[in-house]
């Protein structure tokens, strides 16, 4: 089983295959809150405001960038949606990777560190 420690110690790297999904269940335990919707590793933030939730995509752009795996983002005025899948694995098909944890993990340690307690989340 993975933890989310662990999946913060990892860098992205190039994915040739998708996990199955006892891999993808495994995983899931390590970052709560995160689910699987049509085939993306999804998950929603709420903020108290647009300067929030405008300062949390700030923060998760750095890592996302460093780590060169783009999720989807869905923002309102105080929400943000986030969707990670690999594109290039299964010959091109897609799937969920490990990179998608790695980020999964990334991003909750950003809005946990600066802006779980502003939300009370």
């Amino acid at each position: 089983m993975f933890t989310s420690t662990e999946l913060l110690a990892q860098k992205c790297s190039h994915q040739l295959a998708a996990l199955n999904q006892s891999e993808i269940d495994d995983r899931l335990c390590a970052v709560p809150g995160w689910t699987l919707e049509g085939g993306k590793l999804v998950k929603s933030y709420a903020f108290k405001n647009y300067y929030e939730t405008l300062a949390f995509i700030n923060a998760i752009a750095y890592v996302i960038h460093a780590e060169d795996h783009h999720p989807e983002l869905t923002v309102t005025y105080n929400h943000c949606g986030v969707r990670f899948d690999t594109h290039s694995v299964n010959d091109g098909k897609g799937g969920i990777s490990q990179n998608d944890f790695i980020c999964a993990a990334k991003v909750d340690a950003i809005f946990q560190q600066s802006f779980a307690r502003a939300t009370g989340a």
